[in-house]
C-alpha cells in the first residue's frame, strides 16, 4: 500500500467501479511505466479466483477504461514529463483522456492548461480526482466540439483500438499545431503528417497480461496543416 492511500479513495469512484463489478475497489498505484504520477485505479487484490460469468459480462458491457492505466498513456506522460518544453506554457488537450494520466502529465510539466477530454462523465471526474491526487488541476470537457479555439497541443493515447477513431488523426492537425500519438494497436500508422519519433516497452498497469505485441508503444509526431502552411 502506497502512502497516498492514506487520503482515502473518493467515494464517487469506488461507487463507479462497483457497478461495473461488485467487488471492485481501487487503490493509489503508481503505473510501472510512470511512476512519476499517483493514480485511484482498480485494486486486483480484490479478485480471488476468476469472475462469474454475470461479472465478466458486466466488465464487457460496461468496461470502466479510467480504472486502468494503459501502456500508452504511461509511455506519453512519462515523455511529456522529460520534456516539459513541449507543453510548458501551452494549451494542450487530451483527446479520450480515460484515467487523466496524460492531462495530469502536461499540467505537471507546466502547460498553461490542461483539458482532459473523454465522453465519459466518470473518466472526467477520474481524471479531475487523479489531478487533485497529484497536486495539479485539469480543466474537464465532455465534447471534442466544445474544446474552443486556441489548442496549441493535442495528445492522444491509445485511441486508434476503434477505427471509427481513425479520421479524427486529420481532424486533429486542423485543431491544433501539433499533435503527440501514443498508440499500441497499429503496427504501421502510415498516415499523412505524422512521424514515428520513439518506441517503448510498456504494459497496462493494473496487469492485463495481453498479447506482447500490445506492449511496445510507438510514439508519433503530428504537424498541424496551418504550421504547414506558413513555411
Amino acid at each position: 500500500m502506497l502512502p497516498e492511500q492514506s487520503a482515502g479513495i473518493p467515494a464517487a469512484l469506488n461507487r463507479a467501479i462497483q457497478q461495473t463489478l461488485a467487488k471492485g475497489r481501487l487503490a493509489v498505484t503508481r503505473p510501472a511505466g510512470c511512476p512519476g504520477i499517483a493514480l485511484y485505479l482498480f485494486d486486483p487484490d480484490v479478485l480471488q479466483g476468476p469472475l462469474s460469468h454475470d461479472e465478466a459480462q458486466a466488465v464487457v458491457a460496461e468496461p470502466a477504461y479510467w480504472s486502468f492505466c494503459w501502456a500508452s498513456g504511461q509511455v506519453l506522460a512519462r515523455w511529456i514529463l522529460a520534456n516539459p518544453e513541449s507543453v510548458r506554457g501551452k494549451r494542450v488537450l487530451d483527446f479520450g483522456s480515460g484515467s487523466g494520466i496524460v492531462a495530469v502529465a502536461a499540467a505537471l510539466a507546466g502547460a498553461g492548461e490542461a483539458i482532459a477530454c473523454d465522453l465519459d462523465e466518470t473518466a472526467l471526474m477520474a481524471a479531475r480526482a487523479n489531478a487533485e491526487l497529484n497536486g495539479v488541476t485539469v480543466t474537464l470537457c465532455n465534447d471534442w466540439s466544445d474544446r474552443g479555439t486556441g489548442i496549441d497541443v493535442i495528445t492522444a493515447a491509445d485511441v486508434l483500438y476503434d477505427r471509427d477513431n481513425r479520421p479524427f488523426l486529420q481532424i486533429f492537425r486542423q485543431a491544433a499545431p501539433v499533435i503527440l500519438l501514443a498508440d499500441s494497436r497499429v503496427r504501421n500508422l502510415e498516415e499523412p503528417g505524422y512521424q514515428q519519433q520513439e518506441a517503448h516497452e510498456a504494459r497496462t498497469w493494473p496487469d492485463l497480461n495481453e498479447f506482447e505485441e500490445f506492449n511496445l508503444v510507438r510514439l508519433y509526431r503530428g504537424e498541424g496543416v496551418a504550421r504547414i502552411n506558413r513555411r
